[in-house]
């Protein structure tokens, strides 16, 4: 079931009519049914999967807290728990990638390797839901939260609706809490469901007028037929644009999901925090999905030793953490390089900082100058956008072919005598998009400065609101952009 789909435009105000009036004490169970009826609209047998990694992590919990005396017993079981989670997502999501890159290194040496073949749908969600179990896990052993031993209470955090297939990625120490209290919650507070419902329909607005106007035209740019026919400035717009639409898609779906949870009485991490603006990459990381970078930062690069045994142990640690970051976004080479082309940047920023810092000294650069910030935004943007290349392609090959074909290309006449236009968006659908950048871009900008724009909104006058909202409403409406034929479009995160 699609955020931006009829069905759910039915499916959650019937799910909140029976939540405001049941007894509070059997909320957590209707929500559970909630949850696993939204998700067994994709693919109900699945439910079964999502369920038993749901039992082993509770499982492990309580054995984590009985073997409370025991370091060897309870290593024991947060290995034996990580090996059936991870290896449901390696058969799932892996086994054919692997078999596959073992079959392309054996045809290199002349080795006959018969790839085996399993046929099976890559259940929808399954990295973010296990990886938000096995971080519970890990947090009961490490003595962060303590275990649940209520198992509906449980499954309703791995499984809880708004956030189950494309997150934010929930950590047990800030979800399981509310869900503990949640017979004790005050459900009608008007502000809070306002609030709740701007920004649900600002997850909209980035979603269909924006993030799907920017496919018409990154599908065509990109298409593994015909990208050779859309060199330079076609290819470099498409590169920008993508960058727009992937950020638009995924914060959309979570501006939508933190909006439905906000109505229902719950707070639900966020993820974005205006990326595009940062002034680096450490500072991109820092604000771009950042329940998944908070995920390996704690329960993988940490770990590994972060910071705390020299330089080249803590580059090697960074390189670590965003290879396995590309693999996890996907089951292919172009997502490794991806994730490794950040790392090395990282890592060569991380090497050159005191290089840079003499340099700006030495030129009478001021460091936080307006002018200056400008500068390191559009490097850190222009790097992001090299790496999405990889990210969007193919493959690649593919990836290195629109490169190259921005430099010999050149063609910036396409953007004056309506070339531009032939490439899936007409001029109508260029002028909504520009002016849909332009709001975005605002609520960007008031949000790094730390305005709570929903919150401020649902804090004005009721006829204000209501007008702002049938605007937003109507917007959607009219401009929204529903996928090939008119169905709703997929959003990009849900096949990771």
């Amino acid at each position: 079931m699609l955020f931006n789909s009829l069905s759910f435009l039915i499916f959650f105000p019937c799910v909140l009519l029976v939540y405001f009036v049941i007894p509070r004490r059997i909320r957590y169970i209707w929500l559970l049914l909630a949850s696993y009826f939204f998700y067994m609209c994709w693919e109900p047998s699945y439910a079964i999967l999502m369920f038993a990694s749901t039992f082993f992590t509770w499982a492990a919990s309580l054995l984590i807290d009985r073997f409370s005396g025991s370091t060897a017993k309870k290593k024991a079981v947060v290995a034996v728990n990580l090996l059936i989670n991870f290896g449901i997502l390696f058969v799932f999501k892996y086994f054919g990638f692997f078999m596959g890159s073992i079959a392309s290194v054996c045809a290199r040496f002349g080795i006959t390797f018969t790839e085996p073949k399993l046929s099976l749908l890559l259940p929808v969600g399954i990295s973010f839901y296990i990886f938000q179990a096995v971080g519970y896990t890990i947090d009961v052993y490490r003595g962060q939260v303590e275990p649940e031993r209520n198992l509906l209470k449980y499954a309703l955090f791995v499984s809880f609706f708004p956030q189950l297939v494309a997150g934010p990625i929930e950590r047990s120490d800030h979800f399981l809490p509310q869900l503990r209290r949640i017979d004790k919650m005050k459900l009608f507070k008007p502000k809070r469901i306002r609030e709740g419902a701007f920004i649900m329909l600002y997850g909209y607005i980035l979603k269909m007028i924006i993030a799907d106007r920017a496919a018409a035209y990154v599908d065509v740019v990109f298409s593994a037929e015909n990208y050779a026919e859309y060199p330079g400035f076609y290819a470099l717009i498409g590169i920008v644009l993508f960058a727009v639409q992937i950020y638009t898609d995924f914060a959309g779906y979570t501006a939508i999901a933190i909006g439905s949870a906000k109505i229902m009485g719950f707070e639900l991490i966020d993820n974005f925090n205006a990326p595009y603006l940062a002034l680096s990459l450490k500072d991109f990381w820092g604000r771009w999905h950042m329940s998944l970078t908070n995920w390996f930062r704690d329960y993988l690069y940490i770990p590994l030793g972060g910071n705390r045994k020299g330089k080249l142990r803590k580059y090697f640690n960074i390189m670590v953490t965003f290879l396995l970051s590309g693999l996890w976004h996907g089951a292919a080479w172009h997502y490794v390089v991806w994730g490794g082309i950040h790392g090395v940047l990282r890592v060569l920023g991380e090497a050159t900082e005191k290089l840079r810092v003499l340099a700006l000294l030495c030129t009478g650069i001021k460091r936080d100058s307006f002018s200056h910030k400008i500068f390191r935004r559009i490097v850190t943007f222009a790097e992001v956008c090299f790496a999405w290349t990889f990210f969007r392609a193919d493959s690649f090959h593919q990836a290195i072919d629109i490169l190259k074909s921005i430099v010999t290309g050149f063609n910036p006449w396409v953007l004056t005598d309506g070339g531009i236009f032939n490439a899936g968006l007409d001029a109508k659908d260029w002028n909504v998009l520009i002016l849909a950048l332009v709001f975005m871009i605002v609520a960007d900008f008031l949000k790094n400065s730390g305005k709570h724009v929903a919150a401020e909104i649902a804090s004005q006058n009721l006829v204000f609101q209501a007008v702002l909202m049938y605007v937003g409403i109507f917007a959607v409406i009219i401009f929204g952009m529903y996928g090939p034929a008119y169905d709703a479009a997929q959003f990009i995160y849900f096949q990771f």
